[in-house]
């Protein structure tokens, strides 16, 4: 343990120590902090959660903790990482105890949650991962895995081939990727005559709940018909619609916590005030009443995931891309405190995305869109550009693209769209519109890199796992080329100015 040292910080009184968060200190700092009341040691592990990052801990970990103060203690949960040790060394020493950070306009409020009642590396020691998973009260398996984590096709086929899914093949009792871990574990369930659990994605995929199923019953099949038909027959994946954003923790932040609050966290998360969960209401083991704290139950997550996808996740999208090209912007609240690009977002959204959209039941268009923008604009929860444009050759076809189809299809203005996908390619390149090199977050950056340097712009198109159809549409391929240019010629914020205008599109 850290020895405690007096505080140099004005903002906290000279006769408080700092200490670090653990389940012995935590109660110290109730006159500032919001820290559990409830009894830990009572919480029943009924959830596992599969891919503990930062967006899990300010979102679905926080929701159980919310729940868990309300007094119901039968779903606490149980962290698993597959792929890094640096969230166990992180939480470990604090007991799973964590801070959020929740910013508005007006100022932080931080709250420590206690949700998560143990954690596990699986590399360390992967029968201790299968051992929770089997376990009877494990009821709620839950994933963050990123959307290139599931082995499936732009169209949710399952991949057989996908490299994670042959390994486990080799060795199914001694998985190493998230699939292969739920299917021994349900086979084992399966064995021992105890109930499938659900199986609840909250990663942004057209349709989660699909491609989980997919993925699932996919591999199954492949080790097992039977126990395939048993896991299609006792386990239900339920889609979900998540949303709050969410910016990488840095020393800023850590710095912070221990300044202000006399707190030592490892790994603080910080966040937005908003938050929105939606999920499809097909449970097979029972579910938390999350609908106490908030979460929205239905029938068709559909309509709400394509409201948040194609709105916030494509917005994200498009000003990353062309924020990062004018070169001199990094977070999101500094290229939206250019008027232009602000214009251009409040566009996009209005007059060439929300029209494709179905209705939403229970949401105003209108006003959903006015939170986005206020939201992608608080300067006290900046998300950083680069990390908006990571994985594009995913996010594209997910987010930007099926707007783009779906308003040429119906005949509905596309400029500012296509004026995204020649961003994407110009970002694409290493660097930005003054030279400065950018470094590309892609798993496919060696694939599509050297056609974007080369300027190969129906290669590029010629991808129908991204574009689709969209390379066989000469006037798309005409606009985009034409795009491309503007964009080179007289940068994003000239080339904007002159798409608003020439569009006939308002600019507020």
């Amino acid at each position: 343990m850290t020895p405690p040292r007096t505080p140099t910080s004005p903002d906290l009184p000279a006769d408080r120590y700092i200490r670090p968060l653990t389940d012995q200190t935590a109660p110290l700092f109730t006159d500032r902090i919001d820290v559990p009341t409830y009894d830990r040691s009572a919480l029943v592990p009924a959830v596992v959660h599969i891919g503990v990052g930062g967006f899990h801990r300010a979102h679905q970990a926080a929701y159980l903790d919310s729940l868990a103060r309300l007094g119901e203690t039968g779903w606490g949960e149980v962290g698993v990482s597959l792929h890094s040790p640096k969230m166990r060394d992180a939480l470990a020493p604090q007991n799973c105890l964590y801070t959020v950070v929740e910013r508005d306009h007006t100022g932080d409020t931080l709250r420590v949650v206690g949700a998560m009642v143990d954690y596990h590396y699986a590399p360390d020691d992967p029968e201790a991962v299968l051992d929770r998973l089997a376990d009877e009260r494990t009821r709620l398996v839950t994933l963050t895995i990123t959307g290139g984590g599931y082995p499936v096709d732009e169209h949710g086929e399952f991949r057989s081939d996908d490299p994670a899914v042959q390994a486990d093949l080799t060795h199914p009792a001694a998985p190493t990727g998230a699939f292969g871990y739920l299917v021994e574990a349900l086979d084992r369930r399966r064995r021992a005559g105890l109930p499938a659990f659900t199986v609840l994605s909250c990663d942004n995929l057209p349709d989660n709940g699909a491609s989980t199923r997919a993925s699932v019953l996919g591999y199954a099949r492949l080790r097992d018909a039977a126990l395939a038909d048993w896991i299609e027959t006792h386990a239900t994946f339920p889609s979900s619609m998540v949303d709050r954003i969410t910016p990488e923790t840095d020393d800023h932040l850590r710095a912070m916590v221990v300044d202000r609050y006399g707190l030592r966290d490892n790994w603080p998360v910080v966040t937005e005030s908003f938050t929105q969960w939606v999920v499809e209401d097909r449970f097979c083991n029972g579910r938390p009443p999350l609908e106490r704290v908030g979460v929205r139950f239905v029938d068709d997550v559909a309509p709400y995931k394509l409201m948040k996808t194609r709105l916030l996740n494509a917005a994200h999208s498009a000003l990353g891309y062309l924020g990062s090209l004018s070169g001199g912007y990094r977070t999101t609240d500094e290229v939206m405190g250019n008027p232009v690009f602000a214009d251009y977002l409040r566009a996009l959204m209005r007059e060439e995305i929300a029209h494709v959209l179905p209705p939403v039941p229970g949401v105003d268009m209108d006003s959903y869109q006015r939170t986005l923008v206020d939201r992608i604009a608080n300067p006290r929860i900046s998300d950083q550009l680069a990390r908006l444009c990571g994985r594009g050759s995913t996010k594209m076809p997910a987010y930007l693209i099926p707007s783009l189809v779906a308003a040429r299809r119906e005949g509905r203005p596309t400029a500012l769209l296509t004026l995204a996908v020649a961003g994407w390619f110009c970002y694409l390149r290493g660097y930005d519109l003054t030279g400065a090199p950018i470094e590309v977050r892609d798993a496919r950056r060696e694939e599509l890199q050297p056609l974007a340097h080369a300027g190969e712009t129906r290669l590029l198109l010629g991808d129908r796992s991204i574009f689709g159809e969209l390379g066989d549409d000469p006037e798309f391929v005409q606009a985009l080329d034409r795009a491309l240019r503007d964009l080179e010629s007289d940068g994003p914020a000239a080339t904007i100015c002159d798409y608003l205008a020439t569009q006939l599109l308002p600019a507020a």
